[in-house]
């Protein structure tokens, strides 16, 4: 079975893997779009999380469809590439057999074999735009409907939805990027240290996968047990109603569109918070996650041609005077 590169050995990126983390202590934030340049690790990045993450109960993970299934089984990572068939993405049904029979023979699809885990999209922007609307449907209620000639099959399709692109090979509707619950902006580092020590980790994985991740198994631990404890204790983070009107507050400076925004500020802070081991979320929490929660869905401003990341550092240092 093929290694994942340590997800703690990872140089830089910062945002994109507090993001993740997140996404990961609470699946009800909506997955991840992550913006950038190619070769900036974000598959990478991904595929890393979903197999630092402990095992799940064989009967939680993928499509089941009847058989008895026992054990641990890793944290599925799926890739959905561009080319695919909405049969394949959803699953199908065979007609034939079942109105031969009687009998709803499914094959599942690769919603089904999320289930559990991370379902990786990449070059998400040049997706069909019908799937993507099937995608974030299905990532949001949680359960894929197949239905085919008056024939229908469901099953649960949990997964943190993860998507990447290239906004100068296209853009993403802005409908559609308001329904994932996070955005990060990625580059190629321009530090000339931080490049050479990419490199230098990319060939010492390369060469010996077994010891480069020896070498990091003591801060893998213990990135997963900051993720095992903050989904321990998210339910009882609890939110003051001061720290939800400064959320509010800043939602209504930058003019984010609807109260989706403010919901995930408000989910985001709270998953940083049981990620740092806190019990209260504090202003803090949301200044951090506010780029990460808003950014996607300013309105556009004919006045103000500052990026959106720009105005809401402006923003919160207006709130902060």
């Amino acid at each position: 079975m093929r290694m994942s590169f340590p997800f703690s050995a990872i140089v830089g990126q910062d945002e994109m893997k507090l993001a993740l983390l997140i996404a990961a202590v609470d699946a009800r934030i909506g997955g991840v779009m992550v913006f950038g340049d190619r070769g900036t690790g974000k598959s990478t990045a991904v595929r890393a999380l979903a197999a630092l993450l402990p095992s799940v109960p064989a009967a939680h993970a993928g499509y089941q469809d009847g058989t008895a299934r026992k054990g641990q089984v890793p944290v599925p990572f799926v890739d959905l590439p561009l080319g695919a068939t909405e049969d394949r993405v959803v699953g199908a049904l065979d007609l034939e057999r079942a109105l031969g029979s009687g009998i709803k023979a499914f094959e599942p699809g690769l919603l089904a074999r999320a289930n559990g885990g991370f379902l990786y999209i990449d070059e998400v922007n040049l997706l069909e735009d019908h799937i993507v609307d099937l995608l974030l449907d299905v990532a949001a209620s949680g359960e894929n409907v197949v239905e085919r000639e008056g024939l229908s099959i469901r099953h649960p399709a949990r997964f943190v939805l993860v998507g990447s692109g290239n906004p100068e090979e296209g853009e993403l509707r802005p409908q559609l990027l308001d329904r994932f619950g996070l955005s990060v902006e990625v580059r190629t580092p321009q530090d000339l240290t931080q490049r050479v020590e990419i490199l230098k980790r990319c060939d010492a994985f390369e060469r010996d996968p077994a010891a480069f991740t020896e070498i990091w198994r003591r801060s893998q631990r213990k990135t997963q047990n900051r993720i095992a404890h903050g989904r321990a204790m998210l339910s009882g983070v609890t939110i003051p109603d001061a720290v939800l009107a400064y959320a509010s507050r800043l939602c209504m400076a930058v003019g984010a569109d609807g109260l989706r925004g403010e919901l995930t500020l408000m989910r985001s802070a709270r998953a940083l918070a049981a990620l740092d081991g806190v019990e209260n979320v504090g202003t803090v929490h949301v200044r951090q996650v506010a780029p990460l929660a808003l950014r996607h869905r300013l309105r556009r401003n004919v006045l103000d041609e500052t990026g959106s990341t720009a105005r809401i550092e402006r923003a919160l240092e207006e709130l902060a005077a």
